[in-house]
């Protein structure tokens, strides 16, 4: 299929779905837009202006102490006085709720850390969108998998400095560009067989936000064809907060050229419509 056979007006009503439906995720009660602070507890029980009890680490344990009068609901379960989160697993998350907030218990880069996540934060509330480009057929590339014999772990940074994240990467995609070659490393995606990459280009820090976007790609099928949509090069929360630990591309994963599609730096980072 070509870019004239291509049905601009369901095209790009497709877009228009997959970008509300992400923007809902990011602006919902307790998406990214509406954490208030992170958090790394250490041995000895600390308490925040913005969750309830006090927090610690012991023994690889995620452990909080609630005073009288407070509470968290964990999986539906209210807990007061001492309660135990257990060993909570790299990339994984933890939700307690408290009124109309909740916090989150994760690990990330092997670290503990506690975001709690309020409705009324001003990020939130003030929201109104993220600038992207129009969507346009010619920004759908046909790509290759290129499979690695056995994963390859890589090592990343992070957007909070001094954090890595380590991924296992099935291999890359590469694909064609006026004539010249280029390859992407690539995680898993976000289903079974999907992949992910996470890439800048001569766009980032300029029109787009400069540290990462990423790329969902369907699976492979049985040839190893893929396609790339970079119109749907979304921004990771880091391009909206601070206190967000998202990765950083892989060494190599910078394009050389302009990716004029997708999303654009966000309004709260200085982004124009």
């Amino acid at each position: 299929m070509t870019v004239q056979d291509v049905d601009r007006s369901g095209f790009t009503e497709q877009w228009e779905r997959w970008h509300r439906a992400k923007e809902e995720v990011l602006a919902g009660p307790h998406g990214f837009l509406a954490i208030t602070s992170l958090r790394w507890p250490g041995p000895r029980p600390e308490r925040y202006d913005d969750a309830p009890g006090a927090w610690s680490v012991v023994d690889g344990h995620v452990v909080v102490e609630l005073d009288d009068g407070e509470e968290l609901t964990v999986g539906g379960t209210t807990v007061r006085g001492r309660y135990d989160f257990g060993v909570v697993a790299e990339r994984d998350s933890v939700y307690a709720g408290f009124g109309a907030a909740v916090v989150e218990v994760a690990k990330r880069g092997g670290h503990d850390i506690l975001r709690p996540r309020h409705p009324d934060n001003p990020l939130r509330t003030g929201f109104t969108g993220t600038p992207a480009y129009a969507p346009d057929p010619r920004w759908v590339r046909e790509a290759r998998f290129v499979p690695y014999d056995v994963p390859l772990p890589v090592t990343v940074g992070a957007a909070v400095e001094g954090l890595e994240h380590v991924y296992d990467s099935p291999g890359q995609v590469e694909f064609d560009v006026d004539g010249a070659t280029y390859r992407l490393t690539v995680f898993n995606g976000s289903r079974p067989g999907a992949l992910m990459a996470l890439f800048t280009d001569a766009t980032s820090g300029v029109t787009t936000y400069a540290a990462n976007r990423s790329l969902q790609i369907d699976p492979p099928d049985a040839d190893g064809r893929v396609s790339l949509d970079f119109n749907r090069a979304a921004n990771l929360p880091c391009a909206y907060t601070d206190l967000a630990t998202c990765p950083l591309p892989p060494a190599g994963n910078r394009l050389p050229f302009p990716v004029e599609a997708g999303e654009r730096i966000p309004l709260e980072r200085g982004g124009q419509v």
